[in-house]
């Protein structure tokens, strides 16, 4: 028996930060942090891809960057989405992630969502797809997105599927802010 007798000592419980902020990738510690993240959600974890994920949408995408916020400044790139315009007015949202241990925070997907489809709203599209991974649909259909197709893609389910433009604001230049709820320890 330790000094401290039979007192039970829990681990300490991970830290969240209180902010997230949701822009558009401009300085090149954000674009280096979504591709890292991607090549860690889709090459390492999922196996997806051998080595890195980049193709050619990646050469003329915009990449939506979710940053952990300490006191108020960016800290690290916790999610990630691109968005592409392969003709007028029809945009893809593709490489959708976010890092293991936030995927706990509520609300940061989503918000990625909406302003992937809201930026590319501001720039005209009329159409927004996704080939969306099965274990994601529920998501998207909570956020006025219909299955318009099935297929295997790169082995793994997925569907094609679509925004309801009308249910999303034109969002040029803005950067979302997720709060999410205080959690309790042990809840």
């Amino acid at each position: 028996m330790s000094i401290l007798g039979e007192a039970e000592f829990l681990p300490p419980a991970p830290f969240f930060a209180g902010e997230y902020r949701i822009e558009a990738a401009r300085h090149s510690w954000q674009l280096d942090g979504c591709f890292a993240l991607r090549r860690k959600v889709f090459c390492v974890e999922q196996g997806i891809f051998a080595g890195d994920d980049r193709d050619a949408a990646d050469d003329d995408c915009v990449l939506l960057a979710a940053s952990s916020c300490m006191f108020g400044h960016e800290d690290e790139i916790v999610g990630t989405v691109r968005i592409h315009q392969p003709e007028p007015g029809l945009w893809w949202g593709s490489r959708l992630a976010v890092a293991a241990p936030f995927r706990q925070v509520g609300g940061l997907g989503a918000a990625l969502i909406r302003l992937a489809v809201g930026t590319a709203k501001s720039h005209g599209a009329k159409i927004f797809l996704a080939h969306v991974q099965a274990q994601n649909v529920k998501l998207f259909e909570a956020m006025d997105w219909r299955r318009l197709d099935e297929k295997i893609i790169h082995g793994r389910p997925h569907y094609l599927m679509q925004a309801d433009m009308e249910a999303y604001a034109a969002l040029d230049g803005v950067a979302l802010r997720v709060l999410p709820p205080l959690r309790r320890r042990g809840r």
